[in-house]
């Protein structure tokens, strides 16, 4: 046998500190990370989900303190901190059910090809932005 033949491929760790900021992480890997932020995301805010629901029916007084949370604050919160919370969460939301649509479809379809993968990636990030920007230029008053 050659020396070429005998030669096998050669596994490294990634190292933190050199590999990482240059390492490009194809669009699909970054949507299952987002898939799993927005999912901590969701859940670390439940409490924040559970005041604004419990604020917004309990009475008309407490929707009128929950609206003007969001205007001038509450307490030593200002407003725009409470909407850029509230942002969040309408990502995470949305990123979520998006991202874990296009995982029900590939599951139940068997469209399991890295081509596939690309572009129902970038769908996904496409909408759960757009979407995003939309109900947030309605919750910060833009239109």
């Amino acid at each position: 046998m050659t020396e070429l033949a005998k030669k096998r491929p050669e596994f490294r760790n990634i190292n933190a500190l050199t590999d990482l900021p240059t390492y490009r992480l194809p669009a699909a890997g970054i949507v299952s990370i987002l898939h799993r932020i927005s999912g901590a995301i969701m859940f670390l805010l439940l409490p924040f989900i559970i005041w604004m629901f419990d604020m917004s029916v309990s009475s008309e007084i407490s929707f009128a303190k929950f609206s003007a949370a969001f205007n001038i604050g509450l307490g030593f919160v200002p407003g725009w901190f409470i909407k850029l919370v509230a942002l969040a969460i309408i990502w995470s939301y949305l990123h979520h059910i998006i991202a874990g649509l296009r995982h029900l479809y590939m599951d139940m379809c068997h469209a399991v090809t890295k081509e596939f993968g690309k572009s129902s990636a970038v769908v996904t990030l496409v909408l759960s932005l757009g979407l995003t920007a939309v109900l947030g230029a309605k919750l910060f008053g833009l239109y």
